[in-house]
């Protein structure tokens, strides 16, 4: 059999986190009430002229710059023609010609080692609305909400070759974008949505395949499964002495399988034409200056700092970095408490281990720094212990509890008191002769079970130093 190479190119359309729409005042929130975030720019009424949100510009200049991209200070909108029911005005304003961004790049590592993805363009445009397919009544209704919410596509060059290089490709945008702020980038709500151009060619082969596009991608998962179904579609049809046909195809991650939807349409299809609504836009150097001087530290610049300035496990720094939520919880804690591996280590042991029982995402963390640093503090003092800390932890986690208040209310305090625990372990020791024997005949084992009974007689509020000290020195009488 001879042997392919995959060639694939994303088109990624990213929803701006703009509070209003690119074109008009309607608000952008997820989740409203059917057309109910509308008015007659957005729904396309006649007569309605459509007025630029500045903030939309700001977004793309500032994941451009992050993305190595060359600014376009004089660009425009071009209408993009067609019809289809979600799409009000039978047109998309967008742009062609001379898109904000243009020739950029990002670094992806994957297991082969690192790569550089050419980014061709990013530009602007307005979204369309969404079909609600009712089988029931057997139709379809449209909302209209999401028409001109404001969007980045993100066009990529043809420089991927495999599923894996394409999913780190995503994950580095959509870092680069949350750390921007840009957008939240929750694939399941439609805010990042990638569109799959992918072609298979004979290995050392020139000429690029015939490609076609997949649609209808919402997770990372589907995206992988996607290119490694279309890649064996398209191999089998070469196979066969057959053609691959340039087309849309839609992916059902169900059944695993895509299908036609449309022939592939060229630019001509769309009868592109400028906007003759909006004039072009002029990027002084003063107004990119300003963007420039407000973009935050990306992950990439955040790693390296963390080497250099906390004695943390490289895992740690990655995991702590892969998300804009919790790289700020952990340094918002530690400007509070100064203890950066006590931070790293409740981040990365009990935060972590609760979300994946919960099974809720990162960015669902609620808990506030100062509440992590209060409770570092009373462990640090000696005011309650580790067992005792980690209890606490969980009603933080879940409830946002200030913890010295919760400690001082539940009575969860560490006891120091000496004659108190002599007292305890004393009791212990009678209760359980058997154990005490067999640490004396040289069963180590014992110890630990016998300081489990003190604590467990003590609700796990003593100092396991102090038990431990003790109990050693009544047994060794």
């Amino acid at each position: 059999m001879k042997q392919y190479e995959t060639v694939i190119g994303l088109e990624v359309h990213v929803e701006l986190a703009t509070k209003t729409k690119i074109f008009c005042s309607c608000s952008t929130a997820f989740g409203g009430a059917p057309n109910t975030h509308t008015c007659p720019v957005c729904t396309g009424m006649p007569g309605s002229l459509p007025v630029l949100n500045k903030q939309v510009v700001e977004y793309a200049m500032a994941v451009g710059l992050a993305t190595n991209c060359r600014i376009n200070q004089y660009c425009k909108f071009d209408r993009k023609n067609y019809f289809y029911p979600d799409n009000p005005q039978n047109y998309q304003i967008s742009q062609l010609y001379l898109p904000i961004c243009v020739n950029g790049s990002v670094e992806i590592e994957t297991a082969a080692g690192k790569k550089k993805i050419g980014i061709h363009e990013i530009h602007m445009e307005e979204d369309a609305g969404k079909l609600i397919h009712d089988e029931w009544e057997d139709c379809s209704l449209v909302d209209y909400n999401r028409s001109g919410v404001p969007l980045i596509e993100i066009v990529s060059e043809p420089d991927m070759r495999s599923a894996e290089e394409v999913i780190a490709y995503l994950d580095k945008l959509r870092l680069i974008i949350q750390y921007l702020g840009a957008s939240d980038c929750k694939l399941q709500e439609g805010s990042m949505r990638a569109d799959v151009n992918l072609s298979v060619r004979e290995a050392g082969a020139e000429a690029f395949g015939t490609r076609t596009e997949m649609k209808n991608l919402n997770s990372f998962k589907a995206i992988a499964r996607a290119i490694d179904g279309e890649r064996a579609r398209q191999i089998e049809l070469l196979e066969e002495g057959k053609q691959v046909v340039q087309e849309t195809r839609r992916w059902d991650d169900n059944k695993e399988y895509s299908y036609a939807m449309r022939s592939k349409e060229d630019a001509q299809d769309y009868r592109y034409f400028p906007e003759p609504d909006l004039v072009p836009i002029e990027i002084s150097d003063q107004w990119l200056l300003q963007v420039k001087q407000r973009q935050p530290e990306l992950r990439d610049e955040k790693i390296a700092r963390y080497k250099r300035e906390y004695q943390i496990p490289e895992y740690d720094i990655l995991i702590l970095t892969s998300s804009k939520k919790m790289a700020d919880l952990f340094e918002e804690t530690i400007a509070l408490c100064k203890k950066p591996k006590e931070v790293s280590n409740w981040l990365m042991g009990e935060a972590m281990r609760l979300l994946k029982e919960e099974e809720k995402d990162v960015d669902e963390i609620s808990f506030s720094p100062a509440h992590l640093a209060k409770l570092i503090a009373l462990l640090d003092a000696g005011t309650i212990n580790r067992t005792v800390a980690k209890d606490v932890f969980e009603v933080i986690f879940r409830e946002d509890i200030d913890p010295e208040q919760y400690v001082e209310e539940k009575g969860l305090k560490t006891v120091n008191d000496e004659e108190v625990l002599r007292s305890t372990i004393k009791e212990v020791i009678l209760a359980n002769t058997q154990s005490v024997e067999d640490y004396r005949a040289g069963k180590t084992k014992a110890m630990g079970f016998l300081v489990g009974q003190t604590m467990k007689a003590m609700k796990g509020k003593a100092d396991p130093g102090m038990v431990n000290r003790i109990l050693t020195e009544m047994l060794n009488q």
